[in-house]
């Protein structure tokens, strides 16, 4: 179990640390990302920069709690609970018929939010609940070196897979 808590530990530390960088630097893509919040129209426009500072301020903070041996279950709760709100934000503006691109990795996307993106948050919700999980049957537990390089590799692979999911879809459409 100690494993599955780690590998979940590390993939969503990593998702984060994308969004986050992707999100702050360069300035234009939290520009970006501030305008693909107004457009969203989930809250009064002149709140959107605030929501985009919330929102990066909170992944970040749960990197740190991620990070920290003792904060990690706060961490896997904090994860839960901003990819809930990442879902009920898209369902929100698509049943409202906003297409906006997906900023969730920093600008450059095109992809409009939409179902991908409800199954990808979904998909890490689930990691984050497998993590916490995992990290409570695992109190106290040791761990080999080898094991650790095997979660550090799946869970880079897998956040490289998150973090460019929408490129990937790209070259394989599906149907409309």
């Amino acid at each position: 179990m100690y494993y599955i808590g780690l590998t979940a530990r590390l993939l969503l530390a990593l998702v984060f640390v994308a969004a986050v960088l992707g999100k702050s630097w360069p300035r234009r893509s939290f520009d970006d990302f501030v305008a693909a919040l107004s457009a969203l129209r989930l809250f009064p426009r002149r709140l959107s920069g605030a929501a985009a500072s919330a929102t990066v301020a909170a992944e970040a903070v749960t990197v740190l709690l991620l990070a920290v041996p003792a904060t990690v279950e706060a961490g896997f709760v904090v994860a839960m609970a901003l990819l809930g709100t990442f879902i009920a934000g898209i369902l929100s503006a698509r049943g409202r018929g906003r297409q906006v691109p997906c900023r969730c990795f920093g600008a450059g996307g095109s992809t409009p939010l939409g179902l991908p993106h409800v199954i990808r948050n979904a998909a890490l919700a689930v990691v984050a609940v497998l993590g916490l999980a995992a990290d409570y049957a695992s109190a106290g537990g040791s761990s080999h070196p080898g094991g650790v390089v095997l979660a550090s590799v799946t869970a880079a692979v897998g956040a490289v897979l998150v973090v460019r999911m929408d490129d990937l879809l790209a070259l394989a459409p599906m149907a409309r």
